[in-house]
Formats: C-alpha cells, structure tokens, sequence
C-alpha cells in the first residue's frame, strides 16, 4: 500500500505549519517540512518545539532563503527531499505540498488513487514546442544566466539579460537533455526519487544550468524526470488541483467551495485561504475519513472560466447597463484604419474643424486620444479595449451623436472585425500608404524590434521581414471583405480620395474635397 512522504515547502502561518505537519502525519504518513530562512526566526522555534515528539516529522538540513523564480526553491525542495528518501525508507511516494495547500480527499482514497497506476505525477511538457508559457520570457529563461531577480531588482534583471544578448552569450542545453516544463506540485515514486539524486550526482552540470535559468522549479524536476522515467509511466497533470486568473494569480478557494473541490480529480488543491478556516477544518477531517466514496465531476476548471468570463461582459450576475444595450443599429461607426497615425491625426482633427461629426484618435492605443471624460472605464488602455463596446457606446452617449469616428492600427484586425460584427453600422477608411526605409526603422524602434545599439546590419536584415509584416496586414484587412470599406492613398487623385471619404462619413462632395486636401495630410 502507498505511504507518502509530503515535502511541505512554507514560509507562514507557523501554527498552521503544525497542524498540516500533525494532520498528515495522523494517517500513518511523514512529513519534512522547509520552512524559508526569510521567515521569522521565532517562527521556525516555534514550529520545532510543537513538533519534537512527532516521529513522522522531520526538516529540512539546510534551509535557504528562498525568492519567486530563483534557483532558491528547487534547493529548498532538494534539501527536504533528501531527508525525506534518507529519514522514511518505508515511503513509496514523494508529495510536494505549499503550506497554502489542504487535502480534497481522504487518505484512504490517496492511497488507493496512487496504487491504481505505477506512474510519476507530474506536469512535462515539451518547453519549446508546448503552450505553457502564455506570457513573459521564454527561450531566453534557458538561454542566458540569470543572477538577479525580476520582481526585486526588476532593472537589474534585465540589463543583464540585454548585456548577454548583445555580447552574444547565449548558451547550449545540457548533453542529451530536453528540457520540459510544468507545475512544480508533483508527486514521485520512490525509484524515480532515487534515481533523480543519483543523476543529479553524477551530473554535476544538470544543476550548475538550471542554477541560472529563471523560474527553474517550472524545469528542473520535469525535465529531470522525463529524461529517467518512461513517457508510459509519467502522468502529465499534477495531482494537486490549481487554477489560474486571467492575471496569471493562482485561484484562492473560500469556505463555501467545500462542495465543488471535492468533486475534482486530485488529491490536494491550493491554494486554500488562510481565513477560510471552516474549510480547513473539513478539508482536515476529510483527510482521515474513512470509507468515504467521491463522485468526480472535475467542472472546476471549466466552471470557473465561465463564470470569469461572463463576469467580464457584466452577466454574471446582472447585466451591466451599458452592455445589455449596446450600440444600436442607428449607430454608424467609422473606422479610420492608418499605420501611419499621424495622418489618420491630421484627418480626425480635419473632421472636429469641418463638420459636426465627433472624431478621437487611437483610443486602444493611446492615453491621450481626444476622448472625454468617462470615469474609470476610460482609464487605461488594457480596460477601453476590454470593454470595447461599452466604451464606444458611452462615447455614442456623450456626443450626442449618431456617428462616431475612431482611429485603429491594421494590426487590431480582431478589434475591427469586433466592432463590425456589432449592431452598429460600421465602415472603414484605410489609408493606404508606403513605407520608406526611414519609416521602417522608425517602427521598429517603436515596436522594440531595434534598438539605439541594435547594428546596422541586424537593421538591414529585418528590414524586408518588417516591409512584408506592414503588407500582410493590408491583405488581410482586405480578405476581410467588409461591406463598407473605402480607401485614400497619396497617389490617389484629390477626387478620388474625396469620394471615398464622402461615402465613409456621409457628407457634402464640397465638404469631402476640403477634407481631402487637408494640408500636408500625407506628409511624413
């Protein structure tokens, strides 16, 4: 039968360390415990002392301090789980746990779940070719030596990274390995456990690489694993029950998520609120119950996406009023869709001069776009764009107006087919321009692709690369075929361009002209 030895990597809560530590040890199983040297130093005697007479308990030799993202977590992790193999030979699993995380089944299920199937638990995906990184740094984790932390000496952290790149300091992988990724909560057998510390033994460069990368607790064990044990024997899904924000924030489950956790597919979930103690204390009688049978739905995950993202357009509840309106299909919606913005600029300030048509800029892309006051839905960026509808209603609202012009990059292709496939009328102006070499540094120096140092002929290279990125977006916003969609461009005759404008805002052939000759509204 399974016997588990949890590797309990804490940095709180001393009081609820002791009663994690008691209650898995209640069922006949250990606990090691590293509690981080950051920590309180009378927290750690505290904890020490309430726990001297619990055979099943032992601590980490070496305690470390440990930082989000560095190397410190898989040392911490490695210390407890030495002791572990060393201190419990008759444990034939190894757990990682948080002091955040609490058992959604008892420990009789446990064992029988981990003696059903002689497999590892744990998250190895493929690290270059898997989606598991959604944001951030990827290849350059691996790729380069990281000496400082992130989120503490942000500035630091990537000067280095800049420095590397541009000294051309990139490094190989380690001989024969490829490296994987997942959630560092796993659980081990003891064979695995085993033939992990002997590797890393006797490949002494396997942890002097990871040492360097950046979040290595995400790699180091799942990529050491999946070297060792066969892709058969290796479960990919961490047997502990984690959910994520759309922030990337681990989910915090409360007192009334009793019901929904246990109904899920793990052994553990976390993270567990530190002021939800009604659910620990059932989550904490659970895990020494017995013959307790578990109908398993596993919704969780879906459940919760469902209701975010609901919430999101305001109906999880109720509806918010602006978008349980919407715009109406009276509205008209002019997009003005021009990478050059500042003749897309010249022509909204044309139209507020002209006409009584109300004009802002790049809204989705700029603080300062000409819009009024909204309040707090205008203010940022990433909130106009997630609330995109209900801003332009807002704005259809405040100006009184039927009509609405908005400036929008060809990139936003999303965007625009949003708002197209909205009530709205909607209609496009694209001002078809080209782009001069000049231009196209100017870009990618804004876009970040160069930079003050980057070499000429770096520059040189990419050149054509970015002319050919510039053009793909002109063709797909024209495959997009819209029902309403003109263009001007600088070779085009004044004529020419005035019709298509007085097609796009429904106004005067004489109004049209004066727009089209607008003064230098071509000029770069």
């Amino acid at each position: 039968m399974a016997r588990i030895a949890f590797i309990l990597l804490t940095h709180k809560d001393p009081q609820g360390v002791v009663d994690q530590a008691r209650r898995l040890t209640a069922s006949g199983d250990h606990v090691v415990i590293h509690y981080d040297r950051n920590a309180p130093a009378g927290d750690y005697r505290r904890i020490r002392q309430a726990l001297a007479d619990a055979p099943g308990v032992g601590f980490a030799p070496r305690r470390f301090r440990c930082g989000w993202g560095e190397w410190s977590l898989v040392a911490a992790t490695l210390s407890a789980l030495r002791e572990a193999e060393r201190r419990f030979p008759q444990a034939t699993h190894f757990y990682m746990l948080s002091g955040d995380c609490m058992p959604i089944k008892s420990a009789e299920y446990a064992r029988a779940f981990l003696d059903r199937d002689e497999c590892d638990y744990i998250e190895a995906f493929d690290f270059f070719d898997s989606d598991w990184i959604k944001t951030g740094l990827k290849g350059e984790r691996l790729a380069y030596r990281h000496w400082f932390n992130e989120r503490r000496s942000k500035r630091l952290f990537y000067a280095s990274l800049r420095a590397q790149q541009w000294l051309g300091l990139e490094r190989p992988l380690p001989r024969g390995i490829q490296v994987m990724i997942g959630s560092q909560w796993w659980c081990l057998r003891r064979q695995t456990v085993e033939a992990l510390l002997t590797l890393i033994a006797e490949r002494p460069d396997l942890p002097r690489f990871f040492r360097t990368t950046w979040i290595p607790d995400e790699t180091f064990f799942q990529t050491l694993v999946a070297h060792l044990v066969p892709r058969t024997q290796i479960r990919r899904r961490s047997p502990t029950c984690l959910m994520f924000t759309d922030y990337g924030m681990p989910v915090t489950f409360h007192n009334d998520h009793y019901d929904l956790l246990i109904r899920q597919d793990y052994l553990f979930a976390r993270k567990i609120s530190a002021e939800a103690q009604d659910l620990r204390a059932r989550l904490g009688a659970l895990w020494q119950a017995e013959g307790v049978s578990f109908a398993i739905t596993n919704e969780a995950p879906r459940l919760f996406r469902f209701l975010t993202g609901r919430g999101r357009v305001g109906r999880r509840f109720a509806p918010r009023f602006w978008e349980d309106q919407g715009a109406s299909r009276n509205h008209v919606l002019c997009l003005i869709v021009a990478k050059k913005w500042h003749v897309a600029k010249r022509l909204t300030v044309a139209i507020r001069a002209l006409t009584d048509i109300p004009a802002v800029d790049y809204i989705f892309n700029e603080r300062d776009a000409g819009l009024p006051d909204l309040g707090g839905i205008a203010s940022t960026v990433a909130k106009r764009e997630r609330h995109r509808r209900a801003l332009v209603r807002l704005l259809f609202d405040d100006f009184g107006s039927r009509r609405l012009v908005l400036c929008l990059d060809p990139s936003a292709l999303p965007l625009i087919a949003d708002f197209a496939s909205d009530k709205a009328e909607t209609r496009i102006l694209f001002i078809d321009t080209s782009f001069d070499d000049a231009y196209l540094r100017g870009h990618m120096r804004r876009t970040g692709l160069a930079g003050d140092g980057t070499p000429d002929t770096v520059i040189d290279q990419l050149l054509p690369i970015v002319a050919g990125d510039l053009a793909h977006e002109v063709e797909r916003l024209r495959d997009m075929d819209f029902a309403r969609f003109a263009a001007i461009a600088p070779d085009a005759t004044s004529e020419a361009n005035a019709h298509a404008i007085a097609r796009f805002l429904d106004v005067s052939p004489e109004v049209a002209h004066d727009l089209a000759r607008t003064p230098h509204l071509f000029t770069d």
